[in-house]
């Protein structure tokens, strides 16, 4: 290349530390999944339903939802085995994975396994769809899905 040589190209990364750009929260009931079957059959009051409010972390990389040991133990849900979870560094453990779980955001609930593992409550991409609910990035929100704003819509074919 005649004679010259090319500069060489910067890389520049634009990562702050402990940034939460983007970051969405919403508030999450979770509710332990045989007291309220047990409630709606009529073998308990609703105030003997035990459940949890969370302040949750949306994670749209994650397929399925996380709560920790201690919202387990409040909840008083059991496991019903383990399964891999793989980290974002690619890192993998086994962890337990809870009995079913009533997930209730803005008003729409769906049934829910979650991995039991870290210290908050992490809201995965299976709850989000079955809720029908979209993430809203730029205002850092949840949204129902717009062509279905009154109740969720689960696709079927």
């Amino acid at each position: 290349m005649n004679g010259k040589t090319r500069p060489k190209k910067k890389h520049l990364r634009f990562v702050r530390e402990g940034s939460d750009m983007g970051e969405i929260r919403v508030k999450v009931k979770l509710q332990n999944l045989l007291d309220e079957t047990r409630y709606r059959h009529g073998e308990i009051k609703q105030e003997d339903i035990r459940f949890y409010v969370a302040d949750a972390m949306v994670d749209t990389g994650a397929v399925r939802s996380v709560i920790p040991v201690h919202v387990l133990q409040k909840l008083g849900v059991g496991t019903r085995g383990t399964r891999v979870a793989e980290y974002a560094n690619g890192r993998k453990d086994r962890v337990d994975i809870s009995e079913g779980i009533l997930f209730d955001i803005l008003g729409r609930d769906t049934i829910e396994e979650a991995l039991v593992l870290g210290d908050e409550v992490l809201i995965g991409h299976t709850v989000l769809a079955k809720l029908d609910l979209h993430a809203d990035c730029a205002n850092r929100r949840l949204v129902p899905n717009p062509a279905h704003p009154d109740q969720p819509v689960s696709k079927v074919k």
